[in-house]
């Protein structure tokens, strides 16, 4: 085992005499070590959930800790909990995250000096290849969750079929070593299933980290200040990125059609994403410049709950998510939604009654919407009650998960999980090649960058020295051709004078 810095040391005897002098009253307060690929300051919503789960299991239940790869800029000194952080190549430029390096001694030290009682994993990748090898090595119980439809990140970053599949298949056989699978939705667990995994699977379902309260009328004011909402006129709204596989040609052909009906409205956007520009420039193709707003991203979660609150619908037309959770958010703000028939949003949702239920695609969009402009107090209604039936807060969210930690923890002690195949030699060797070839492939990179940086100033030196040497041969040769033009005019001067002697000569003699 490798030494561990002093720093890590230190910090790791800090925290467990926090534990042991802190909260852990009772057999039943567990260290749960939590890994993921992504941690902030990257955001997304699975390091969301990685953040709330830490976040509440240390305050409410036991011990957390987070296990993540290094990220230029992190501060985890803001936490309550330790947050470990093995080794990563930067591979943000090519697919927005870092890479972790799984084989890592030291964070084995740290989780075993927190005397971690479970390991659970939100990613199926670089992360549970680390967390294969600590269930193996330390003898815990290993659980994941599957928060997203991976496949589909997939067949977007990788183009050959043979790579997305085989890629698919390490993912499952990644999840199928795990001893508990949970997911946070079934539909979720319906996709897992569609890409081969046969085992069982718990639904899981994330919470919502907005309190189940309106926002005030003074701060809705202030998110809707100097835009055109008029009080009488219906407010749609959507947050999210802005990607068009979520749904969003569904909202704005479903919004042109009552354009041109002569229904008034207003349609609030608020994110960002890689699908932005096209999505601004179909709204205007579609004539809804003065009815559709654009706010950009808003993090400040104050404001998000304003929106929410400031909304008479929220419409989320996506079949893509698996869990829907600005659904949730919209209910904690007494805000009802419309969403896709059978989605893994609509989980839990009765038309009607605490949501609005649609076909995919815009007729069916618009035909919702014609109906409910007209009947604003029973869209008040089904806000309400999807506020008090379909909302859930990180905290129940949580307090679910961590009963279950328990069950898991005793059956593992018990033998109930049966034992996985180890990792063998050669695996180790290829995940061990695969590391070394991406860090080449960085080292390249950087060289190739500094050459072309010496390169780029060797030209921009020839370009400089040649500029000066042309300059100097312009002077040069206007000066030579300045004399020469001298001696020519001098030479004929002087033809012309010898020619008016000579004539004058003549004159003289023969007149």
């Amino acid at each position: 085992m490798l030494p561990m810095e002093p720093k890590h040391f230190i910090s790791s005897i800090m925290w467990r005499k926090k534990y042991e002098k802190g909260n852990c009253t009772s057999m039943s307060k567990h260290t749960i070590c939590l890994l993921n690929d992504s941690f902030p300051p990257i955001i997304d919503g699975v390091s969301n959930a990685v953040l709330n789960y830490a976040r509440i299991i240390e305050q409410r239940h036991g011990h957390s800790m987070v296990v993540t790869p290094e990220m230029p800029g992190a501060d985890d000194s803001v936490y309550e909990f330790p947050v470990v952080r093995y080794p990563s190549i930067d591979t943000r430029k090519l697919v927005g995250y870092v890479t972790g390096y799984p084989f890592s001694p030291d964070s084995a030290y740290r989780i075993r000096e927190e005397n971690a009682a479970l390991l659970h994993v939100h990613c199926p990748i670089m992360s549970c290849f680390l967390a294969r090898q600590l269930h193996e090595s330390m003898d815990l119980p290993l659980v994941l969750t599957w928060h997203t439809k991976y496949d589909i990140d997939i067949a977007n970053a990788i183009s050959s079929k043979h790579l997305r599949e085989s890629a698919v298949n390490a993912l499952i056989r990644n999840v199928s070593a795990c001893n508990e699978v949970w997911t946070v939705s079934s539909g979720a667990g319906e996709n897992l299933r569609s890409l081969g995994f046969e085992g069982e699977y718990l639904v899981m379902p994330n919470g919502v980290d907005l309190p189940h309260e309106e926002a005030s009328e003074d701060m809705v004011r202030s998110v809707a200040s100097g835009y055109d909402l008029p009080r009488n006129v219906p407010t749609f709204l959507f947050i999210g990125r802005l990607m068009w596989y979520k749904g969003l040609r569904i909202i704005l052909d479903a919004l042109a059609r009552l354009h041109h009906e002569g229904c008034d409205f207003r349609m609030v956007f608020v994110g960002g994403g890689g699908d932005e520009a096209e999505v601004r420039a179909y709204a205007a193709e579609l004539g809804l410049d003065r009815k559709v707003i654009f706010t950009g991203i808003i993090s400040d979660r104050r404001q998000l709950r304003a929106w929410y609150t400031a909304a008479d619908l929220f419409l989320f037309p996506s079949t893509f998510d698996t869990n829907g959770l600005v659904v949730r958010e919209a209910a904690a703000c007494n805000t009802a939604s419309v969403i896709i028939r059978n989605s893994c949003a609509s989980e839990g949702v009765t038309d009607g009654r605490n949501g609005f239920l649609i076909d995919e695609n815009s007729d069916s969009l618009a035909a919702k919407l014609r109906e409910l402009i007209s009947a604003p107090e029973h869209v008040k209604t089904v806000g309400h009650n999807a506020g008090s039936e379909i909302y859930i807060s990180w905290e129940d969210s949580v307090a679910k998960a961590y009963d279950r930690y328990c069950i898991i923890i005793d059956r593992y002690k018990s033998g109930y999980y049966k034992k996985r195949l180890p990792y063998d030699y050669n695996f180790f060797r290829a995940q061990g090649e695969l590391m070394e070839t991406l860090g080449d492939i960085q080292a390249a990179g950087r060289n190739i960058l500094r050459d072309a940086e010496t390169i780029q100033e060797g030209i921009d030196q020839s370009i400089r020295s040649a500029r000066n040497k042309a300059l100097t041969d312009v002077i040069t040769a206007g000066y030579e051709a300045k004399q020469e033009l001298k001696e020519i005019r001098e030479e004929a001067q002087e033809a012309i004078d010898s020619a008016r002697h000579d004539l004058l000569d003549f004159l003289d003699r023969y007149l």
